[in-house]
C-alpha cells in the first residue's frame, strides 16, 4: 500500500520543509552581494539569462513586468520532465487544481476556488487559458496541449480582465511554442519508456522539424504519440438492490491498472515574412485521446481500487486552427490574431452508485420496471455526447514601447457553442417510463449551450520621471448566454417535469420536446491601474488595482433564477528585483482579493447541476520565487504561496427570484469566516540541479512539493461527509548526461510513492451518495528513461 510506503518521508510531511529551504536559499543568495565570485572566469556563466515574456501584449523582458507571474521556459520544463497541464500545475505555487483526469482538470489561482461539483453546463472556468495568441478556455475547461516543443509558459496571477477578459477572472496561463525559424534547420526527437511502481508501463515518443523553404519562409512539424499506464484497478465487487434483491457484479469489467490512456497529436505551422515589417504565421493542432476507466478511487475500498461494472470511458478529439498577422502602421505595431476549435468528447461514465443508494435510503427501485412488469436492475450509467465549437478574433494596435507615452488598444470577438447530450440508462427498462425514441433511458438531456463575447479593451502607460510609470487600463464588455432544448423523463416516468413539461412539441435534435429555452445578456466594464516605480535599474516595486469577471447565465434546471456575473477586485504590492550580479532574481507579491457573489455549481435533485451565487469572500495572500545562480554548476529555485481565504459573508444556499445570494439567514451552509475549499494555506516548491563541469556534462536534480492540507467543499455539512484533503510532500529525482548531440535521462516521479489528493467527490448529492466517497490522487512513484537527440 502506499500509505506504507510513505512512512519513510514522515519528517518531510510533518512540516512544510519546501519552505524552510526557499527561506534558506535566500538567506545564501543575499549573502552573495557582498561576496566575490570565487573564479572570475567563471562568473558570466552562473549570470541569470534574461526571459522575455508577452503579457501585456508586447515583448518585454520578465523582471521589467509589473505583473506577478511565473514562467517555466523551454530548458525548465524539459530538465522537470513536464508533459502535460497537471505536471505544470504542480511547479506553480499560485495554481490549485481539481483533477478529472486528462483533459478534465479544473484550474484555479491564488485561492479563487469554491469546491464546486457539477458536471456540463456550469460557470465559465475563472482561469483563462491560451495558447500563443488564442484563448482555448472551453466551459468544460480548457485543452490539455501535449507539452513538446514549447517556447514557455507564462502564468500571470490575479485578475487579467482588461487585456484577457471573461475567462481571466483569477489568472491567466499562455503556452508559447516554438515558432517556424527561416534562419536555420533544426530537428530532435525523445523516446521515453516508464513504469509505474503500483502500475502498468507506459512510453512517449515525440519529434520536431524545423524547414527553413527560403530567407523569409519556414515550416515547422511537431509530433507525438504517447502512453499513459494505469494505476488503479478495477476489483470483483457485488451489489444487492433491496427492492427487488437483484445482485449486481462487475465480473466482466475486472482490470488492474484500467486507467490508461493513449494520445497521439500534431501541429503544423507557418511563417512567411513578406518583409521586415510585415508577416502571417498560420498554425494547425490536433490530438485524439483515448481514455480509459476513472481517475479515482472508492476510499471504502482501500488505495487504487475501485469497483464497478460499467463503461468508463472517454475519447477526446479536438483540432485547433489559427492564424496571426503582423505588422507595422507606420510606428505602430499591429496584431491579428484568430483561432477555431473543434473538439469532440464521447465518453462512458459508471453511475450506479445514484441507482443502489437511492433504492437503499427511499426505496426507488420499485420504479423501474421492464415491458413484462417485472423489477429490473435499477444501476444507471451514462453515455455522453459533447460537442465544442468555438471562433475568436483580436485586432489589436500597440504603440513603440520606448516612448514616454504608450499604449496598446484593441478589440475581441468570440462565439462559443456546446451541443450536450446525456443519456441516463438502465438496462431492460420498459419503453412505457423511458424517454420517447431513446431506448433504456429513463433521462436524457438533449440541449444547444451558446456563449458570445465581445469587447473592447485598451491600456495605457506614461513615464511621470524616468523611474516612475503610471498605467491605466479598461475593458468594455458585452456578453450573451442561451440555453436551449430538453431535459428530463418521459411522459410516463413523470406527469410534471421533463416530456410533460415542454412547451414545444418540435423534434429537438432528436429530443422529443423542447422544455428550455432561455438567455441572458449583460454590459459592464472592468478597469486596472499600476503605479511602477524602478527605483533601481535592477529593481522596481509596484502597486496594481485590478477587477475580473465571469459572465452569468442559464441553469439547465429551466425552474431555477438564471445566475449572475461574479467580480474579482485586486489589490496587490509586488516586486521584481535582481541580485549579486544578476545571479540572483527574487519577484513577488501581497495582495487582497474580494469575490462579489462568486458562482457556485453543487449536485442538486436528481444530481443536476444547479449554479447559484454563493455571496461574498476575502482573499489575502503573499506569493514569490527565488532564483539563484549560486554557480556557473549548481541552480536553485523556489517559489511559495500563502493564502488566507475565507467567506465574507454568510451563504444560505438559495438566492431570490433575480438570482441574487441572500446573507441573512437562520442556519447557513456556509457562515462568514468559512476557509474556502481546494486551495491550502501554503504551498512551495523547491529544486536544485548540479551540472558537473565534464565533457558528458552529467547531472542530478531534486525538485520537492508540498502543499498544505486543504477543504474539500464550501459548505459545513458537505465537507464533513467528504473529509479533508490532507498535506503532501513530493519528491522528484532525474539525472543524466550528453553524449555529442544526444542526451540520456533518467527519473524518478514521486520517489517517495506520496499520496497527493487532489479531490473528493461523490456521484449524487452528498447526503445519499455520502458513504460512497471517491478520491483522486497524484501518480505512484514512476521511473522512467528518456533517450533525445537534436540535430
Amino acid at each position: 500500500m502506499r500509505k506504507a510506503k510513505q512512512q519513510g518521508l514522515s519528517a518531510l510531511g510533518r512540516a512544510p520543509l519546501a519552505a524552510a529551504i526557499w527561506l534558506a536559499f535566500s538567506g545564501f543568495a543575499f549573502a552573495q552581494d557582498e561576496a566575490a565570485p570565487a573564479d572570475e572566469e567563471r562568473k558570466d556563466e552562473s549570470v541569470l539569462e534574461a526571459i522575455t515574456v508577452t503579457a501585456q501584449k508586447r515583448t518585454e523582458n520578465l523582471q521589467e513586468v509589473p505583473i506577478s507571474m511565473q514562467v517555466l521556459g523551454t530548458e525548465a520544463l524539459e530538465e522537470m520532465n513536464v508533459g502535460d497541464f497537471d505536471d505544470i500545475a504542480v511547479l506553480l505555487p499560485s495554481v490549485s487544481i481539481d483533477s478529472g483526469g486528462p483533459g478534465f482538470t479544473r484550474v484555479y489561482m491564488r485561492g479563487v476556488a469554491n469546491g464546486e461539483n457539477g458536471n456540463h453546463s456550469g460557470p465559465q472556468p475563472s482561469v483563462g487559458m491560451y495558447l500563443d495568441e488564442q484563448p482555448i478556455t472551453t466551459i468544460t475547461g480548457a485543452l490539455d496541449v501535449h507539452i513538446y516543443d514549447i517556447e514557455r509558459v507564462e502564468a500571470l496571477a490575479g485578475p487579467q480582465g482588461t487585456l484577457y477578459g471573461a475567462s481571466s477572472q483569477a489568472g491567466t496561463i499562455r503556452v508559447i511554442t516554438n515558432k517556424p525559424d527561416a534562419s536555420a534547420f533544426a530537428a530532435g526527437y525523445g523516446l521515453e519508456a516508464n513504469k509505474i511502481s503500483a502500475g502498468g508501463f507506459g512510453h512517449v515518443g515525440e519529434g520536431y522539424l524545423n524547414l527553413p523553404v527560403n530567407e523569409n519562409l519556414a515550416i515547422r512539424l511537431v509530433g507525438w504519440t504517447k502512453e499513459d499506464a494505469g494505476y488503479i484497478d478495477n476489483i470483483y465487487g457485488e451489489r444487492t438492490y433491496p427492492s427487488s434483491g437483484i445482485v449486481g457484479n462487475n465480473a466482466g469489467f475486472v482490470e488492474d491498472d484500467y486507467n490508461n490512456v493513449q494520445t497521439s497529436g500534431a501541429r503544423a505551422a507557418l511563417k512567411l515574412d513578406f518583409n521586415e515589417d510585415w508577416s502571417i504565421s498560420p498554425s494547425i493542432i490536433a490530438q485524439r485521446r483515448r481514455q480509459n476507466g476513472l481517475f479515482a478511487y472508492d476510499e471504502g475500498l482501500g488505495e487504487l481500487n475501485i469497483s464497478h461494472g460499467y463503461p468508463e470511458k472517454a475519447d477526446d478529439d479536438w483540432i485547433h486552427s489559427a492564424l496571426t498577422v503582423q505588422g507595422r502602421i507606420g510606428h505602430f505595431d499591429l496584431t491579428y490574431a484568430s483561432a477555431h476549435l473543434k473538439r469532440a468528447i464521447e465518453s462512458e461514465t459508471d453511475y450506479s452508485d445514484y441507482g443502489f443508494w437511492y433504492d437503499t435510503l427511499f426505496g426507488y427501485g420499485t420504479y423501474f420496471v421492464d415491458d413484462n412488469g417485472d423489477l429490473v436492475n435499477p444501476a444507471q450509467y451514462i453515455q455522453a455526447e459533447d460537442r465544442f465549437k468555438k471562433r475568436s478574433h483580436e485586432i489589436r494596435l500597440a504603440s513603440p514601447s520606448d516612448e514616454r507615452f504608450r499604449f496598446v488598444v484593441g478589440t475581441f470577438w468570440q462565439q462559443q457553442s456546446h451541443d450536450i447530450q446525456q443519456r441516463y440508462r438502465i438496462d431492460n427498462l420498459a419503453e412505457a417510463i423511458s424517454v420517447p425514441g431513446w431506448e433504456d433511458t429513463i433521462w436524457l438531456t438533449k440541449q444547444v449551450r451558446q456563449d458570445h463575447d465581445e469587447a473592447l479593451f485598451g491600456e495605457m502607460s506614461y513615464d511621470l520621471t524616468e523611474t516612475l510609470t503610471a498605467t491605466v487600463g479598461a475593458r468594455f464588455f458585452k456578453a450573451e448566454n442561451t440555453l436551449k432544448g430538453f431535459f428530463g423523463f418521459g411522459a410516463g416516468y413523470s406527469s410534471g417535469t421533463g416530456e410533460a413539461a415542454c412547451f414545444d412539441q418540435t423534434d429537438f435534435n432528436g429530443a422529443p420536446c423542447v422544455n428550455l429555452d432561455k438567455g441572458t445578456e449583460e454590459d459592464d466594464w472592468l478597469g486596472r491601474f499600476n503605479l511602477t516605480w524602478q527605483f533601481l535599474p535592477d529593481k522596481m516595486i509596484y502597486g496594481t488595482w485590478s477587477e475580473g469577471y465571469r459572465p452569468g447565465g442559464i441553469n439547465r434546471r429551466g425552474t431555477l433564477p438564471p445566475y449572475v456575473s461574479d467580480f474579482l477586485t485586486n489589490t496587490e504590492l509586488g516586486w521584481k528585483t535582481s541580485w549579486a550580479d544578476n545571479t540572483v532574481t527574487w519577484n513577488g507579491a501581497v495582495f487582497q482579493e474580494d469575490w462579489e457573489d462568486f458562482q457556485f455549481s453543487l449536485l442538486g435533485l436528481n444530481g443536476l447541476t444547479e449554479i447559484k451565487n454563493a455571496n461574498q469572500a476575502r482573499i489575502r495572500g503573499l506569493e514569490s520565487d527565488l532564483v539563484w545562480a549560486a554557480s556557473y554548476n549548481l541552480r536553485l529555485s523556489g517559489g511559495i504561496s500563502i493564502l488566507d481565504a475565507e467567506l465574507s459573508e454568510n451563504y444560505c444556499g438559495f438566492t431570490d427570484e433575480f438570482g441574487n445570494p441572500v446573507s441573512v439567514c437562520a442556519d447557513p451552509e456556509a457562515p462568514a469566516g468559512t476557509r474556502l475549499p481546494i486551495s491550502a494555506e501554503f504551498k512551495g516548491n523547491v529544486s536544485a540541479r548540479y551540472t558537473w563541469d565534464t565533457e558528458r556534462e552529467p547531472y542530478f536534480m531534486a525538485t520537492i512539493v508540498h502543499e498544505g492540507d486543504r477543504e474539500s467543499d464550501l459548505r459545513i455539512e458537505e465537507r464533513n461527509i467528504l473529509g479533508r484533503l490532507p498535506s503532501y510532500t513530493t519528491l522528484d529525482l532525474s539525472a543524466g548526461f550528453r553524449w555529442n548531440d544526444m542526451k540520456i535521462d533518467f527519473f524518478l516521479r514521486n520517489a517517495t510513492d506520496e499520496v497527493a489528493q487532489f479531490s473528493r467527490f461523490v456521484q449524487c448529492p452528498e447526503t445519499v451518495c455520502g458513504e460512497q466517497r471517491y478520491i483522486t490522487v497524484n501518480q505512484p512513484r514512476t521511473f522512467g528513461v528518456r533517450f533525445s537527440q537534436e540535430f
